[in-house]
């Protein structure tokens, strides 16, 4: 039916519109009495037509509803609410009564229409409805609908109190507006929804004090719900759960928390899972518990916060006792143990896990197998494996197989078949115990094994060669005591030396490779060699290559050779120059590296410790992998033929390894090469460094002869021969020995009469230290000068404890002979 306020205030308005048309024209025909009939006749048959039209206009408006003749207190049509069961009251502009059906007139009591209350009035005794009540009444009064639930409350003139929902409607424009109140009986819903409410109460009460604690974890690990059973046990308040109160870490040890979170499934699927694990309550004490974990997934695979029951497992709460003490004692092994463990179904599927297993292998769907934790390369080893093992074929079964989730990480598995058989669920048990840091150790104690081979090798050789050299250098240098430099021969003899000396450099190379040079090391810092040598860097790199030198803050000092650590700056400087053949940036950095930053900077290779570091990148053409693994390695090289020996290199990780430091390389074709050196922190203070260059002093030529008695120990000939000749010219008494054997019956045929013993250190029979042990037994107190190709370090240890000693490196010229031997014997 429609609505009469949306239909009779338009039809009022054509009703009085026609009536006022009317009256015009009956006016008008009045008026025509007084004209003459010649002009009244066409004018009244005018009217009349005019009056005709609108008569059956009339009629037609009448018939469709349009048009209703009323009295001058005519008002909108409300008969349909008559028969309503709603209770309605309608008011103009001005809050006056026109309307009231007999539903509210009941429910107000009031016996005639004219005692009719308003609806904020009926109200009123209610605080909370006349409130309510006002806001509707200021909309309605500004033409704005409202909707509000109230509660009647009971009194003489209220024929059924309860609650109501109270509608007002706007209808009308200025003076005719109109606002409809409509109460409807709401009590019986209001009823529903209260009994509603208590259940709900009733529910969550029974679930806060249920027997069984309920929890709510989210994939963070977050407890978003707790009732009041689980705070109990725990000792925490309620108000400490929620979105930032604990956490799963602090309810459950570490390693049964990540049994909670990570768990994975399809698109709108659930999982529920059975947890035996133990709760930390607030004071520290632990509560075996059972979790029945159920997660759901939405449509794009995401866990949703968790539905999680768990039931006390303490003494007396669920099983017998006996087999209670047993299922906790293995569910705490299970889930503590380091080991990561898995039941593995006879299908393939992980049936059960620990949290180290997750921990080592990740979390897969709910139907994830064992093969698809590894990669793809070892998915028919792990199917392999577990067929043999379920098929009996030896007692446990294990491969070495690489994770999927991190395939730079491996692991050693071990599957070994459940006795009898097991079940569908548990037919295997597979263990398994990572080898990433186990691979890593036998890739680099088989590279150091590989290089110390090397450097034997390369040490052996170098020590065979110097003697060779000393011979050639020694001869040459008796030719040229004997020769003018105006004679033809004397270049000749010069380019033997000198060729001689350029090939005792190559082997003072092998020998820093094997690290058996000889180091004079000092306290150094970084700065200052690099601001010595900076000049020199930028002549070696020209003009096409930048070269920046950052130092860092503070950098400790370092115990290192300055020579060998300069040599070394310009070897890696002069190999960045070779690969940027079109120009770049070469960038040398220097910080301290404590020992926390030692994993970040120097990876595992790098021991703990504090260490001074210093950084050598360019941003060169860069080196494969396989390159990377032999730069070290002598005589090789990248360069083409005739441009490098490949030693260069070498000499820098022999030095740094006999400083007791370590160099790393990091590499990639077009990316560049960064080398880093890393030294044991010297002491705190270094001591500045005397340049050579201020240190020497004008002095008058030294007289190199001398007097004494000298034994001189050599196993080479050629060697031997030079130093006795160069000695006894030098107006020395020599005795020569073949080797320490030899040595100590020459020292009983001239009774001990020595005042110097110069002797090699590698010889067969007896060795130089082990020689002077026993000339020391036997009482000899003359001084000792040790030749060697090899660094002093390598011997001292078999010397007598304090024993006092010179050292001549190989190979060794005449002066260095005679000034060494003279400066001895004078003390």
């Amino acid at each position: 039916m429609a609505d009469p306020l949306t239909v009779s205030l338009p039809a009022r308005r054509l009703s009085m519109a026609l009536a006022t048309l009317v009256i015009v024209l009956l006016l008008l025909a009045a008026g025509l009495g007084f004209l003459a009939p010649a002009y009244a006749r066409p004018l009244a048959y005018g009217v009349l037509g005019v009056l005709a039209m609108l008569g059956v206009a009339g009629l037609f408006a009448a018939a469709s509803g349009l048009v209703r003749l009323r009295g001058p207190a005519e008002r909108p049509d409300f008969a349909p609410f008559d028969l309503a069961e709603e209770a309605v009251l309608a008011l103009d502009r001005q809050g006056r009564v026109l309307y009231a059906n007999p539903s509210y007139l009941a429910l107000v009591r009031a016996p005639v229409r004219g005692e009719v209350r308003r609806v904020e009035d009926v109200f009123a005794a209610s605080s909370d409805a006349s409130a309510a009540l006002y806001r509707l009444a200021q909309g309605a009064r500004e033409g704005v609908d409202g909707q509000d639930d109230v509660k009647l409350e009971a009194a003489a003139d209220i024929a059924r109190p309860g609650w109501y929902r109270v509608r007002v409607r706007v209808a009308g424009h200025g003076a005719e507006r109109v606002s409809l109140w409509t109460l409807t009986d709401i009590d019986a819903d209001r009823e529903k929804q209260d009994a509603l409410f208590q259940e709900l109460q009733s529910s969550i009460a029974y679930l806060d004090h249920a027997p069984a604690g309920f929890a709510s974890f989210d994939s963070e690990g977050r407890i978003l719900y707790a009732n009041a059973t689980l705070a109990e046990w725990l000792g925490h308040d309620l108000t400490q759960f929620g979105r930032d109160g604990l956490v799963a870490r602090e309810i459950f040890p570490s390693s049964d928390a990540d049994l909670l979170s990570g768990l994975t499934g399809a698109p709108g699927s659930q999982r529920t899972e059975m947890l035996d694990l133990d709760l930390i309550r607030r004071g520290g004490e632990r509560v075996p518990v059972r979790l029945f974990h159920t997660v759901s997934f939405d449509d794009k695979g995401l866990a949703q916060p968790s539905r999680t029951m768990i039931l006390n497992r303490a003494l007396g709460q669920d099983v017998e006792a006996g087999q209670r003490v047993a299922e906790l004692r293995f569910a705490r092994f299970f889930n503590t143990t380091p080991m990561p463990i898995a039941a593995i179904a006879r299908d393939g599927r992980i049936a059960r896990a620990n949290a180290a297993f997750i921990r080592l292998f990740g979390r897969g769907g709910e139907n994830d197998s064992l093969s698809a934790r590894v990669t793809e390369r070892d998915r028919d080893v792990v199917s392999g494996l577990l067929r043999d093992t379920l098929e009996g074929r030896g007692d446990t079964a294990s491969a070495e197989v690489w994770l999927a989730r991190e395939p730079n990480r491996s692991a050693r598995l071990f599957l070994a078949a459940v006795p009898d058989g097991g079940d569908e669920d548990e037919a295997a048990i597979a263990y398994a115990l990572e080898t990433t840091e186990q691979r890593a150790l036998e890739v680099q104690f088989a590279q150091a094994q590989k290089m110390q081979a090397v450097g034997e090798l390369a040490g052996g050789v170098a020590h065979d060669f110097n003697n060779v050299l000393q011979g050639i250098i020694g001869y040459t240098d008796l030719l040229l005591v004997n020769h003018r430099p105006t004679d033809p021969s004397f270049q000749d003899i010069m380019q033997i030396k000198q060729n001689a000396l350029r090939a005792a450099g190559l082997v003072r190379q092998l020998l820093a490779f094997s690290r058996r040079q000889t180091l004079r090391p000092q306290n150094l810092l970084y700065g200052e060699v690099l601001s010595d040598i900076t000049m020199l860097l930028k002549r070696l790199l020209g003009e096409r290559i930048e070269l920046d030198v950052r130092h860092g803050r503070d950098l400790w000092s370092v115990k290192a050779d300055l020579t060998q650590i300069e040599q070394a700056i310009v070897n890696l400087a002069v190999n960045a120059r070779d690969a940027m053949p079109d120009g770049g940036k070469l960038t040398i950095r220097t910080r301290n590296v404590s020992a926390a930053d030692c994993m970040e900077l120097g990876g595992a290779s790098l021991p703990r410790g504090d260490y001074a570091m210093m950084e050598v990148e360019d941003t060169g053409t860069g080196m494969d992998a396989e390159i990377v693994e032999k730069i070290f390695q002598p005589f090789f090289t990248t360069k083409e033929v005739g441009k490098g020996t490949g030693l260069g290199l070498s000499m820098v990780y022999g030095f740094v390894r006999q400083s007791g430091g370590f160099i790393t390389c990091r590499s990639a074709p077009g990316e560049g090469t960064a080398f880093r050196i890393f030294l044991p922190r010297g002491e705190d203070e270094a001591k500045p460094v005397e340049s050579p260059a201020t240190a020497i002093e004008a002095k008058p030529a030294a007289d190199l002869t001398g007097q004494g008695t000298i034994l001189l120990v050599e196993d080479e000939d050629a060697v031997r021969a030079f130093g006795a000749r160069a000695l006894t010219q030098r107006g020395y008494t020599v005795h020569e020995a073949r080797s320490g054997a030899e040595a100590l019956i020459v020292m009983d045929e001239i009774g001990g009469a020595i005042d110097l013993i110069v002797s090699d250190v590698v010889m067969p029979e007896m060795d130089g230290p082990s020689m002077l042990r026993e000339l020391r037994k036997q009482g000899v107190t003359a001084k000792v000068i040790f030749v060697s190709g090899y660094a002093e370090e390598a011997f001292r240890k078999n010397l007598p404890e304090g024993e006092a000693f010179g050292f001549l490196p190989k190979p060794f010229s005449l002066k260095q002979l005679i000034e060494t031997v003279k400066d001895h014997l004078a003390g």
